[in-house]
């Protein structure tokens, strides 16, 4: 079965491929996911021009497919539309979008570097930064929660472990912003030509800053990751100037963006639901990891990545063949019904939670899963137990992007504790 980009799992729906689809409301994509659930087989998705690819929508499917590299490979890419080749000679190869020897080499590195001691002094100023900008919020009454709140914490984190002097800070998060804006969505030729020009050229600077500071740390290391990642000698390797970059475009898209997105939807998500609000306020360290998870869960950050087949395989009910295109839908493997008993509620009590928030595992799981439930738990405990009614105003302006569930802005209030 073949669904049209311009038409969906029901009769007159817009199709996965079309970019109407991801305009609709939440509600009505979550829809057409748990209907696709329902087939026998995944189902082909045509992108136009030639292109498509098959949606892995159920829970086993994403989490197999994740789990055999060899078989759904990350190269050429995993977003869509993939990268261009000139863009990955351009910028270096990120190491989402590597297999195999190449992957494993710059996993090793970075693993290396994330050294005990630095994860320590990480997290203890994810919690020193939580309880500063909680002060500001009450000092400063802010009415919009993402620039105030969400994005600072993961952005502050990262460039303090980083070793980002401060006088980069307020560029580097302004590239990050023009670099992500509307990804993966494709709204017509001239947006599809402009805003990801836009976007290189944010992530470019962004990496020559970083190069430069690289350059410096091999002269004079100091003790922070920038110096371990370039200082490193696992089997003789460190990471070089472009190698560096592209890791640090994936640390600030992927842990900030995602990140900050998660507690935005948290936030919203505990205004929607009172009762599940009050039960983590009141006994906030039996409860605070169970609703970092299902905030993760219920909101799934990134929506999907993309993989190539490699090798002939029978996966869900179908043999994939070497060259197709397949796409796992995260947002849609977290409402799978066949693991999660009322899939649509917001349950802080929810257990198991085998959520695919970071990936569904294999070499590819998130490495900043735990640093990224670390920044959510300090935060919300500061948030819940110093203002008094924290609580989103309207809906938030989401961006209505095919690669990840970005929030734009979110207007929220609070009163004096």
């Amino acid at each position: 079965m073949t669904i049209p980009a311009q038409s969906g799992a029901g009769r007159g729906e817009p199709g996965l491929g079309d970019p109407a689809f991801w305009q609709q409301p939440p509600a009505a994509r979550l829809a057409a996911f748990a209907r696709l659930r329902a087939l026998d087989a995944p189902v082909h998705v045509d992108e136009g021009r030639g292109r498509g690819h098959y949606a892995l929508v159920r829970h086993a499917d994403v989490q197999e497919a994740s789990r055999l590299p060899k078989v759904f490979a990350s190269a050429p890419g995993v977003t869509t539309p993939e990268p261009a080749r000139w863009v990955r000679a351009l910028f270096g190869d990120s190491m989402v979008n590597l297999d195999g020897p190449d992957h494993a080499r710059l996993r090793k590195i970075v693993q290396r570097a994330f050294t005990p001691r630095l994860l320590a002094a990480a997290e203890a100023d994810i919690h020193a930064v939580a309880a500063r900008i909680v002060d500001d919020m009450l000092e400063q009454r802010p009415d919009e929660f993402v620039a105030a709140v969400a994005s600072r914490l993961p952005l502050e984190v990262i460039c303090n472990m980083m070793g980002i002097p401060e006088r980069y800070r307020p560029e580097i998060a302004d590239r990050v912003n023009h670099a992500s804006e509307n990804i993966g969505v494709e709204r017509g030729l001239g947006a599809r030509l402009r805003i990801p020009g836009r976007g290189l050229r944010a992530l470019a600077r962004m990496q020559r800053m970083v190069a430069g500071i690289g350059r410096e740390r091999r002269r004079h290391p100091a003790d922070d990751l920038i110096s371990a990642l370039v200082t490193a000698d696992v089997d003789g390797q460190a990471l070089g100037a472009r190698q560096l970059g592209a890791f640090f475009s994936l640390l600030m898209v992927a842990g900030v963006e995602t990140t900050r997105n998660a507690i935005t939807h948290g936030l919203t998500l505990l205004t929607d639901h009172p009762d599940q609000r009050e039960l983590l306020r009141g006994d906030f360290e039996r409860y605070a990891d169970g609703a970092v998870d299902e905030m993760i869960r219920h909101s799934t950050p990134i929506i999907q990545f993309r993989r190539t087949v490699r090798a002939e395989h029978t996966l869900g009910g179908r043999t994939f063949l070497p060259g197709e295109k397949v796409v796992l839908y995260y947002a849609s493997a977290n409402r799978d019904e066949a693991v999660f008993p009322d899939p649509d509620a917001f349950d802080i009590t929810r257990s198991p939670n085998p959520h695919l928030g970071f990936g569904g595992g294999g070499p590819h799981f998130c490495l900043g899963a735990h640093l990224a439930r670390v920044e959510m738990k300090a935060l919300f405990r500061e948030l819940l137990t110093r203002p008094h009614d924290l609580r989103a105003v309207g809906l938030p302006d989401l961006a209505g992007s095919n690669f990840d569930n970005r929030v734009r802005s979110l207007r929220f209030a609070f009163d004096h504790g």
